[in-house]
């Protein structure tokens, strides 16, 4: 139904989008990244034997900035302008030897998932063999405090004037099976697993001394083109039925029942934990909201389900992560006109705008306490 976008209306209504007004927040020296491609500024690229090869290390990612840096996008990240907009430094992945960690460390890896390996191998499903999952992820985080501070309580000190963005991260859970042609109705089995591996990463943050946590959910899937170019070549089999945008609605309601299976689950935690601020961001509302203010933000509304670079095709995308970069694949003249930049990640100038969506709801939050 139309409901999604109803609360989408009054979510804007709510919102000052202006930067003019300067709040007081409570310090933020630094800032620690868990998550996926969407938050991934160069860890998967610096894997040994593997990272090099990927279209993340070479134009025309990065385009937009000058270089590639290993961000799946032409540009910066949500996470980026969450740095910006708090005065810090870009954070650096925690594969680079020889990077700063001044205002904290990047430990997102792009292709993870918040389950790890052998769950998927029990089904019959590949994951790409180099990403780190979550569990790993929690390790380098564990690993990086013991090089800083000398004990618990030392670490718990530090922590206090930190933010630990926790996600997004289950998206590769759900795109994977994809790929392996998994129904929506085994996938959906999948989502308390899903969860749980998420909250156990949480417990585990806290339990290092985290005590403000933001949580992402996913984006709507139904609006990725590599995902619509997926349900493509099944329609003829399993019709789907698609919203005004012309996104996949089944899809998308698959998207809504993992985040509000995540925000029940964060509920539970809020109680067991009194003393965290842990704050969800509803990525997903953000997204839709982008979609239907695509005009007045300056993207081209006829290529909202399109991405910018990829392999052709109604959507631009061959369904498959790398759809950009390779031989054959070509490029949009401008990039801030799109909302897709390969298929499965966004453009910067999309993530800029979802950013200043999250910055008035979900800042006061985390930082006026």
């Amino acid at each position: 139904m139309m409901y999604y976008y109803v609360a989408i209306i009054a979510l804007l209504m709510s919102i000052n989008f202006s930067f003019a007004n300067v709040i007081q927040y409570n310090r933020v020296d630094s800032i620690y990244q868990i998550g996926d491609s969407l938050a991934d500024t160069g860890n998967l690229i610096r894997v040994p034997g593997n990272g090099t090869t990927l279209p993340a290390a070479r134009p025309p990612y990065g385009i937009t900035i000058g270089r590639p840096t290993g961000r799946w996008s032409d540009g910066l990240l949500i996470i980026d302008y969450f740095a910006l907009r708090l005065g810090l430094s870009l954070l650096n992945p925690y594969l680079d030897a020889n990077a700063s960690f001044v205002n904290g460390v990047n430990f997102a890896n792009a292709g993870a998932t918040a389950l790890d390996f052998p769950y998927f191998m029990q089904k019959g499903i590949m994951i790409l063999p180099f990403v780190t999952p979550l569990p790993g992820q929690i390790n380098w985080f564990r690993q990086y405090l013991g090089t800083i501070c000398s004990s618990s309580t030392e670490c718990s000190t530090r922590l206090k004037s930190s933010l630990v963005f926790f996600g997004e991260i289950g998206g590769n859970d759900i795109y994977y099976p994809l790929q392996h042609g998994r129904s929506l109705q085994e996938i959906r089995t999948y989502i308390p697993s899903i969860t749980e591996a998420t909250v156990k990463g949480i417990r585990d943050v806290i339990g290092l001394g985290a005590t403000r946590i933001v949580v992402p959910g996913n984006f709507p899937y139904g609006c990725l083109p590599s995902v619509l170019t997926l349900i493509s070549n099944t329609t003829a089999s399993t019709p789907h039925e698609f919203d005004q945008f012309g996104c996949a609605k089944s899809y998308n309601d698959l998207a809504m029942y993992q985040n509000a299976y995540l925000q029940n689950a964060l509920n539970s935690l809020r109680v067991q934990y009194p003393n965290i601020t842990i704050v969800y961001a509803d990525y997903f509302r953000a997204f839709i909201s982008i979609f239907a203010r695509a005009p007045i933000l300056g993207f081209d509304t006829g290529t909202l389900l399109k991405a910018c670079c990829g392999s052709g095709g109604k959507y631009n995308s061959d369904g498959t992560i790398f759809n950009c970069g390779r031989q054959g694949s070509s490029i949009c003249p401008n990039p801030n006109r799109y909302i897709s930049w390969d298929g499965l990640h966004l453009t910067q100038e999309a993530y800029r705008c979802i950013s200043e969506v999250l910055f008035p709801v979900i800042l006061p939050k985390l930082l006026l306490v």
